[in-house]
């Protein structure tokens, strides 16, 4: 099909009957697929195995979704937009009979000493106060009256704020995947082992399926992005983070009015979680620095990630310690230096654009992430256009996540 776009205004592009493919199925590569097909894109995503891929950071039973970012207004901003999609899903699951997959427990901040200004918790709850949210701050009495699973004793201040909780992530995913199928997304099961470039133009996908010619390839490919785009792969980083999955002894304890969505120090241990969830398992994860790994070597959970988990657990959660983790996996994110997603075109190939660089937070933006990505295959500007540009002279981290980079 013949690329076929005419001028729309300012740098706005009208790509409607193009033909688009995707390489990845995650939470990324399916948002764009539904966006693309309502704009009126033929598309045709590619996903290695399975959806959900049992490797794609988008998998697992949950993902948190919180507007607390320290004193980062814009995220808040865009997330207080990404909430209102997660209502309208919500909305549309029980309007077709199931169950809503975006759980609204609150979010739970703790810290081991008393917020003070600087602080990721101080600035998260003075964020939220001037923006009108009601972010209620909480003393030990109240921590250890409210939330009797946390060691009140060593968590002494923090807050809870009554929106956010967590998205049932995995099940998202099957949803989105099966959406997509209905609105005609031809989904190949394949991956895509490099993208053949002619000039300053992208002419199609090789995969063990065979060459796909199309007008546009967008790389939604998480971790595995800097093996589709070689000159990213100095500057989008894959990194293993451990998640353990734990069976309490006393599940009472973690039922989601006394144990919501939680981070702990978040800071400085990097530890956040869940409550019990519908297998009767509370899920711990840690977003901190991480390991640099290999996308394609097996994946190792360290010995000593779940000595610092059990050292963890004494600590705040005393009724874990000895909870038997029945799953542990490590998730692989694909970090940006400055924690900023990177959705933008290429600069030297005209129908190129990649849209990756979650950084371990972009889950939570789901409903958003595919407009953002269709703007960038279409030439659209919009808001955060700038933020999530192409910027490989970015080396500076900032905050909470200066606190996860440099450990």
């Amino acid at each position: 099909m013949p690329l076929a776009f005419h001028r729309d205004g300012g740098d706005s592009l009208s790509m409607a009957h193009l033909h688009t493919i995707i390489a990845g199925g995650g939470i990324f590569g399916l948002t764009a697929a539904l966006e693309l097909r309502a704009r009126g894109h033929a598309v045709t995503l590619f996903e290695p195995g399975p959806i959900p891929h049992p490797s794609a950071a988008s998998t697992d039973i949950s993902k948190v979704l919180r507007m607390e970012y320290g004193a980062d207004r814009e995220y808040m901003a865009l997330m207080a937009e990404a909430f209102r999609g997660w209502h309208a899903w919500n909305a549309r699951w029980i309007q077709e009979g199931k169950a809503p997959l975006y759980r609204r427990t609150g979010v739970l901040m703790l810290s081991r000493g008393r917020m003070a200004p600087g602080g990721f918790e101080f600035e998260s709850h003075r964020s939220l106060l001037q923006l009108g949210q009601a972010a209620e701050r909480l003393d030990p009495g109240a921590i250890a009256r409210r939330f009797p699973a946390w060691n009140a004793d060593r968590y002494v201040d923090g807050f809870y704020h009554r929106e956010g909780g967590y998205a049932e992530s995995g099940r998202v995913v099957v949803d989105l995947a099966e959406r997509a199928v209905r609105a005609g997304v031809v989904q190949r099961e394949a991956a895509v082992a490099c993208v053949s470039v002619a000039g300053r133009r992208a002419i199609a996908v090789e995969s063990e399926l065979g060459t796909v010619a199309g007008d546009h390839v967008l790389i939604a490919a998480g971790a595995w992005t800097g093996k589709l785009v070689p000159e990213l792969a100095g500057v989008l980083r894959p990194t293993g983070h451990p998640v353990f999955h734990l069976r309490p002894a006393q599940p009472a304890l973690f039922r989601d009015d006394v144990f919501p969505v939680f981070t702990a120090d978040v800071a400085r241990t990097g530890y956040y979680g869940f409550p019990l969830h519908r297998d009767g398992v509370v899920k711990i994860a840690n977003h901190g620095p991480g390991a640099v790994v290999d996308v394609d070597a097996p994946r190792v959970v360290p010995a000593a990630a779940e000595d610092r988990l059990r050292a963890f657990l004494a600590e705040a959660l005393p009724s874990l310690v000895d909870a038997e983790i029945v799953y542990r996996r490590l998730c692989l994110y694909c970090d940006t230096e400055d924690e900023d997603f990177w959705i933008d075109r290429h600069p030297d190939v005209d129908n190129l654009t990649v849209a990756s660089g979650g950084s371990g937070h972009g889950f939570k933006f789901a409903p958003l992430l595919g407009g953002l990505a269709a703007d960038a295959v279409e030439g659209k500007g919009n808001r955060w256009r700038e933020k999530f540009r192409w910027r490989p002279e970015v080396r500076l981290a900032k905050g909470l996540e200066a606190a996860r980079w440099h450990g």
